[in-house]
């Protein structure tokens, strides 16, 4: 589609029910007076449940800031953002944290596991901390489908990135969140490792159903996604279903992009 008017209609219709997680003219500004910077400006978007949606843009346009707002690990300075049919501004820091932990997931680019523990470990250790079991036939079918069942035994330095990138994406989705951010998850990994992880997020969504969404800068990355959200200037300036990589840098161009 080629312009705002219209990447804004199809993100605002492309998912209205109480999955997944979306914003309604969500604004976050830092700083104050002549100093403030408008990082994302009434942005308004979906990210509906059981697809994988991309996020790009040049540098600062405001990627990992609305990643960060959707996550709730950042307050919007106006406008809402939802987690399912939970809206995040009307939670108390205690209720926005068990959110966080039961019904979010996170992948990084650093793989952020404790060395002292072994695979299994990482990826009960959200449930451990919380005080809970986690679903057995859940986590051996996450296992299964990530391939770590002969690594559950072995501890972070004993694992290839890409395997460490597999135990943190089980991490990720033992919860069975409502959806998982990505930031950059390939951003440490040689391409055909990277094409691994990125297709296990692929099958994430294919296989469990589960809702992704990933801030990348990478085309080739985009193009495992369902649909890219393209910002600019903390505003949405495009939305493209069914992406190629040749389609998304074609896009990124005319954005001005140069990274």
């Amino acid at each position: 589609m080629g312009n705002a008017a219209e990447a804004r209609r199809t993100i605002n219709e492309a998912d209205a029910d109480t999955g997944g997680a979306r914003t309604e003219r969500l604004t976050k500004v830092y700083g104050t007076g002549d100093m403030a910077v408008r990082a994302l400006d009434e942005v308004s978007v979906a990210f509906p449940a059981g697809r994988f949606t991309a996020i790009m843009g040049p540098s600062g346009a405001g990627k990992s800031t609305l990643m960060h707002c959707v996550a709730g690990l950042e307050d919007a300075t106006s406008g809402k953002v939802y987690v399912g049919d939970q809206e995040l501004g009307s939670l108390s820091d205690r209720r926005l944290t068990r959110l966080r932990r039961e019904r979010i997931g996170f992948v990084f680019q650093a793989f952020n596991l404790l060395p002292t523990l072994t695979a299994k470990d990482n990826i009960v250790l959200p449930m451990t901390l919380a005080g809970t079991r986690p679903d057995r036939e859940w986590l051996d079918t996450v296992v299964r489908v990530l391939r770590l069942g002969q690594r559950l035994t072995h501890k972070p330095s004993e694992l290839s990135g890409g395997q460490q990138q597999r135990v943190a994406l089980a991490r990720a989705l033992v919860t069975r969140p409502q959806i998982v951010f990505a930031d950059e998850p390939t951003g440490n990994l040689d391409s055909r490792t990277g094409a691994e992880v990125l297709g296990l997020l692929r099958g994430a969504v294919d296989d469990l159903g589960q809702t992704v969404a990933m801030v990348t800068h990478d085309p080739v990355a985009a193009g495992y996604a369902d649909a890219v959200v393209f910002l600019a200037d903390g505003r949405v300036v495009d939305v493209m279903d069914e992406p190629t990589a040749d389609r998304v840098l074609d896009r990124m161009r005319g954005l001005g992009d140069r990274s």
